[in-house]
């Protein structure tokens, strides 16, 4: 078939635009320049849809094409294909989050059959229906998960997607979908930012085989995210909570029990959430779980092995801890494959005053099924918090917040309010040092609910936290 200058340049546009991360300003500015239209306009994924189907009748299918062009008109077919079969993909995803089971994908036929006439190998289908599959799962999770419009958030999208394909997809489907376990993360910031938001993004998006003959996924991105939080488990059962055990392999070891690294699937995903909780014993051994990818379980004979990525967070400087000798060097430089950062509420507000409404309409969305109910809860703030209130428990503090007002009306009474006005009177001179630390436990405590949370991040003993909590007044 014919292919002039003009399908050419085209084409090459497509062929950026299908590879291109949809959090990045790029992607947005290359649809919009095939669409013909502004960046910001509505239709304007329609539009460029409706220009790539043209452009593709106008040159003919693939196997029609040699050398250069053959690729780019094969790169319009998946643009074209993905979009085309959006719709189908983001049912079999509604579906698939009410079971742990896979479940059917019946338009894989008609998938088939429309990449067919577009000259795709019958021999690459499943692989196609693999990518198309993780690429509308990344960005369904990625956009629902992490609302926000300010520079920080979308920064964050961007990265996030990054860890999911790399920076180069084509790079990605050539080389690496089968072998990003072996690139392993650590998630920063603050307490409360959403880096267990991040991760389950991440976690339920991941590679996910396709089964010809029972016309399915082989696996249910229900099961491919597994979570741990570190500073949960005391540690004399650390070990059985990351390795398992067997029978008799301590006291009260009276049945085998799994770890969290045995129930991850194969391309799942183990999250270790507060990892700098972690002691050097237990570094050690996730040492050598990188490194080697095997384990093995308390009381067991044989090693076992991990077939999953890990993703760790921590709301503390590691390189503090490092410093002082409490994370291992080579343990940190085998789990930061990458850092990414989780901006907190008080920089995405600043960067962006009206994410607030934007958090508080999925918030509510969340609790209640509707947004209908936001408007009285921003009324509530403003009215009951200072303008310059700086969420110290960033957006878990907020949702904590939305629930009170959903219930009394209020965020608080005057004396339980979030502790902005003590911490007010301290920087005035009228509080002791003994009573900031309380008022500041006790704040900690409102938002997280225990005392172990607290106790990580003041870096304090349980028991001392609850004395702060209980002289503050604020212990249940």
């Amino acid at each position: 078939m014919h292919m002039d200058a003009e399908d050419r340049t085209l084409l090459e546009q497509v062929s950026r635009a299908t590879f291109a991360n949809p959090f990045g300003d790029e992607r947005w500015a290359l649809d919009a320049e095939l669409a013909g239209t502004a960046p910001d306009a509505d239709d304007v994924v329609d539009r460029a849809v409706a220009r790539v189907a043209e452009v593709r009748e106008r040159v003919g299918p693939m196997d029609e094409h040699t050398g250069r062009d053959r690729t780019l008109v094969e790169h319009a077919l998946l643009f074209d294909a993905f979009h085309q079969f959006a719709d189908d993909f983001d049912a079999l995803i509604r579906r698939q989050r009410r079971t742990n089971d896979p479940v059917p994908f019946e338009p894989h036929r008609s998938i088939a059959r429309y990449l067919s006439a577009g000259g795709w190998p019958r021999a690459r289908m499943g692989r196609v229906f693999e990518l198309f599959y993780q690429l509308r799962r990344g960005f369904l999770f990625i956009r629902d998960s992490l609302v926000g419009e300010s520079a920080s958030m979308r920064t964050l999208r961007a990265s996030l997607w990054n860890q999911l394909f790399t920076q180069d997809v084509r790079r990605y489907e050539a080389h690496l979908w089968d072998r990003m376990e072996d690139f392993s993360l650590i998630l920063t910031g603050e307490t409360g930012t959403g880096k267990g938001a991040a991760a389950a993004a991440l976690g339920a998006a991941g590679f996910i085989a396709w089964d010809e003959k029972a016309g399915a996924f082989e696996e249910s991105f229900e099961r491919t995210f597994v979570p741990l939080n570190l500073s949960e488990v005391p540690g004399t059962l650390l070990e059985s909570a990351l390795f398992g055990h067997e029978k008799g392999a301590f006291t009260g070891a009276i049945r085998k029990t799994e770890g969290a690294l045995a129930r991850c699937p194969a391309h799942g995903m183990i999250f270790l959430d507060e990892i700098g909780e972690i002691g050097p014993a237990a570094q050690v051994k996730l040492l050598r779980v990188l490194q080697e990818r095997t384990y093995t379980p308390l009381g067991a004979a044989r090693p076992e092995r991990f077939r999953g990525r890990v993703v760790a967070a921590t709301h503390r400087s590691l390189t503090q801890l490092r410093e002082e000798g409490r994370f291992r060097d080579d343990f940190y430089y085998r789990l930061c494959s990458d850092v990414v950062e989780v901006p907190t509420l008080r920089v995405r507000l600043r960067e962006e005053p009206a994410e607030l409404d934007a958090l508080l309409e999925a918030l509510t969305t969340r609790i209640v099924g509707d947004a209908a109910l936001a408007p009285m809860v921003r009324e509530a703030i403003d009215r009951d918090l200072p303008e310059d209130y700086r969420w110290p428990g960033n957006v878990r503090e907020l949702e904590q917040t939305v629930r009170r007002v959903l219930v009394t009306g209020r965020c608080g009474e005057p004396d339980d309010r979030p502790r902005g006005d003590a911490f007010a009177r301290a920087r005035d001179g009228d509080l002791s040092a003994r009573q900031l630390l309380d008022q500041y436990c006790a704040h900690l405590y409102a938002i997280h609910g225990t005392y172990e949370a607290v106790a990580a991040i003041t870096e304090l003993d349980r028991r001392t936290v609850k004395k702060h909590v209980v002289a503050a007044g604020d212990a249940p």
